[in-house]
């Protein structure tokens, strides 16, 4: 693993970590649309994070820094504040982030290029030449 490639790892580490806190704060707020931009920048920042890289791994930095700091996030304090109330909104926010977080580092595209297209074979459909297409003898 090149230095480049950890700092991008780091730094969807850190993007991971934000996402989660601010998706904390917004979540309850402004429900049911602040779940949904909680969970829609989530959803942005792991399928981000696995195009950019090219890896599952870029999924998985990013979904385990936010796994880790929405459960820090959920521990009340000794002075009996919380962040999660215990309602719908905010187990949507913890379920549907991780489910989110699997579905993109299940679905990230790693096999081929970013932006490109199968190269065409000449063939058309079960194998036999394309229609139109010249025959060589």
């Amino acid at each position: 693993m090149t230095v480049g490639r950890l700092a991008a790892h780091l730094l969807l580490a850190v993007l991971g970590a934000l996402v989660a806190t601010a998706g904390t704060l917004v979540q309850a707020g402004w429900f049911p649309f602040g779940l949904l931009l909680a969970l829609g920048g989530a959803a942005a920042l792991f399928l981000g994070g696995a195009l950019v890289m090219r890896t599952k791994a870029g999924a998985a930095v990013p979904a385990g820094s936010w796994a880790v700091t929405v459960m820090v996030l959920n521990v009340p304090r000794p002075q009996g504040d919380f962040l999660f109330a215990a309602g719908a909104a905010s187990y949507l926010f913890l379920f549907g982030g991780m489910m989110t977080a699997v579905l993109c580092a299940m679905l990230a595209p790693t096999d081929r290029p970013m932006f490109s297209s199968p190269v065409p074979s000449g063939r058309g459909r079960y194998g036999r030449p394309a229609a139109g297409a010249a025959k060589s003898r």
